[in-house]
């Protein structure tokens, strides 16, 4: 398949249980997300941000990303969608300022692949200018546009910086005159999050579904979780601090899962020794290297709660894996 891009990337696997989206313009909130328990904090210039602060906002969050401790979290901030006039000079002012502490970036209200390759390309040549690594900096997109979702083949193909798909419940109601957004998501939305989960894991990319909005109430972030996590999905998007122990609890594996992918991981490496790449039944389910990955995955998860070493995993379990391992 021909492929304009100029550049190799090895894509990193990161833990991305709970992704937390704070404002831009507010260095107390972006101090406490860094703080927190969230796996990933992405610092908002879109919706969050009001347009006589948008200008501003960009240099607090280049400042944000420069000067807090991150405690290894992923590091995101999100500009202004491709259709409004801020959106470049998010990206330009953020990346010259702090592109050197910045894992992601999230593309809001994507309506086609298009989208997607300006953003890469005016990236590439951010971070020749700079003299960052072409590629260094990772690409998430929201899904919540109607467009988005019947060309989402496309997206996912669009780019090798693109690493996860987010579903945006609250724009993609409106994209699509939903009525009701908060109750009930697994079963008003259940299309469009089967299909990001879908063509997510088809791209071999990490699934995130979408913010459970009334953040007071526990049981139904905690149900709202559960169901994405059978759904398939690799995290939620959340919106409070009130949200991420309770997410990171769900999307964490249990004893049982960690002590079976260490099982899986260490059948897979014999048959690896002997014979190479190999694909093996383990209790009747196949294992390949795209299994491998998962299995790997659901380790970090483990890792990020403190759970190795409660099980004593072994040291070298890490070692002499094929992808970027991030924390």
């Amino acid at each position: 398949m021909w492929s304009w891009h100029f550049y190799e990337r090895r894509k990193p696997v990161r833990v991305r249980r709970s992704e937390l989206t704070c404002p831009g313009n507010s260095m107390k909130m972006m101090t406490k997300a860094a703080e927190g328990n969230a796996d990933w904090v992405m610092f908002d210039l879109e919706d969050t941000v009001p347009p006589a602060e948008k200008e501003k906002s960009r240099d607090l969050v280049a400042e944000a990303l420069n000067t807090l401790d991150f405690k290894g979290k992923v590091r995101a901030f999100r500009p202004n969608n491709l259709r409004s006039q801020y959106w470049y000079e998010d990206i330009i002012k953020v990346v010259s300022k702090a592109g050197k502490n910045l894992d992601i970036i999230v593309i809001p209200k994507i309506y086609g692949p298009e989208e997607i390759v300006a953003v890469d390309q005016l990236l590439t040549q951010l971070e020749r200018k700079l003299g960052l690594e072409v590629g260094k900096i990772g690409l998430e997109v929201l899904i919540e546009t109607a467009q988005a979702v019947v060309r989402l083949k496309e997206i996912c193909s669009a780019s090798p910086r693109l690493e996860a798909l987010i579903f945006g419940v609250a724009d993609f109601s409106a994209s699509i005159g939903a009525r009701e957004m908060k109750k009930d998501q697994h079963i008003n939305f259940l299309y469009v999050k089967q299909a990001v989960v879908i063509h997510a894991k088809a791209f071999g990319l990490d699934a995130i579904d979408c913010v459970t909005l009334d953040f007071k109430d526990t049981e139904a972030t905690r149900r709202d979780a559960e169901w994405a996590a059978k759904f398939g999905f690799d995290g939620k998007w959340v919106i409070h601090p009130a949200q991420i122990d309770i997410v990171n609890e769900v999307f964490t594996p249990s004893d049982e899962d960690i002590k079976r992918s260490l099982k899986i991981i260490e059948e897979y490496r014999k048959v690896e020794k002997e014979k190479g790449a190999w694909a093996l039944a383990i209790d009747g389910e196949m294992v390949d290297a795209a299994t491998i990955r998962v299995e790997f995955k659901k380790l970090l998860s483990a890792k990020k709660a403190g759970k190795l070493q409660k099980l004593e995993i072994p040291k070298d379990v890490f070692e002499g894996v094929e992808f970027e391992i991030s924390f």
